[in-house]
């Protein structure tokens, strides 16, 4: 294999899959210098073999691997692990990033890539990880969400909303900091026969938005992936 061991840098481990040496030691460098021990793999089954047998905080994973194709390595990988995945691809197409992200991907940055903003989406990521996925009471940027309650408050007035749009925060709010589809939110709020009525989700989310977001027309938490879906941002505290 041609994996690289373990650094002795202290932090979270990242597991890179990528089949680019180049792109590897990037990384390598780049990850190692903000505090991350890196493990890297060339291969997908190596990947997942490494996945296995080191359980790592997060995933960088490549889509054009020489045995198996990333999407399957991902698929694989979510039949045991909810470990945080960022694919990081040339692939620039909507529908590449859709594949992936309802394969299982928390994020999608693509190549050539911008370190300081990958450092970014790594660090939400793993911040979504961290949080317990049925807490109560959450708080985001300015809100408070009292999931046992049902209660929303925004900068501390009750705000009212409806069964549906109630529903759909709660999905957001579950995997804030993920980027959810059109198709995973469609699914999961209205069922699987809507899957392609994008309109509704429109039309919510300017309902949240007008409802949660200080200025509706620059929403700092409620923030469009063009093409692909929807992110609950979780501001850096």
């Amino acid at each position: 294999m041609s994996s690289t061991a373990p650094s002795a840098i202290p932090g979270p481990q990242v597991l890179v899959i990528d089949d680019e040496p180049q792109i590897r030691r990037l990384l390598q460098l780049t990850l190692e210098s903000a505090g991350y021990r890196v493990l890297a793999a060339e291969k997908g089954q190596e990947g997942l073999i490494l996945a296995a047998q080191h359980r790592p905080a997060l995933v960088v994973l490549d889509l054009g691997l020489p045995d198996l194709n990333g999407l399957e390595v991902l698929r694989r990988l979510r039949e045991w692990s909810e470990v945080p995945v960022v694919v990081l691809s040339v692939q620039e197409a909507e529908a590449d990033k859709i594949a992936a992200l309802d394969s299982g991907a928390d994020d999608y940055v693509t190549k050539p890539f911008n370190s300081g903003e990958l450092l970014a989406r790594l660090r939400v990521a793993l911040r979504h990880a961290e949080k317990a996925p049925e807490l109560p009471v959450v708080e985001i940027g300015h809100w408070v969400i009292d999931l046992a309650a049902r209660r929303v408050t925004a900068d501390g007035r009750d705000v009212s909303l409806t069964a549906t749009e109630y529903s759909l925060l709660r999905l957001l709010v579950r995997h804030a900091g993920k980027v959810l589809t059109h198709r995973q939110l469609l699914r999961d709020v209205w069922g699987p026969n809507a899957e392609h009525q994008t309109h509704y989700l429109r039309v919510y989310l300017a309902r949240l938005r007008e409802k949660l977001e200080r200025n509706p027309a620059a929403p700092e938490l409620l923030v469009t992936e063009p093409g692909v879906g929807y992110r609950l941002v979780v501001p850096a505290k």
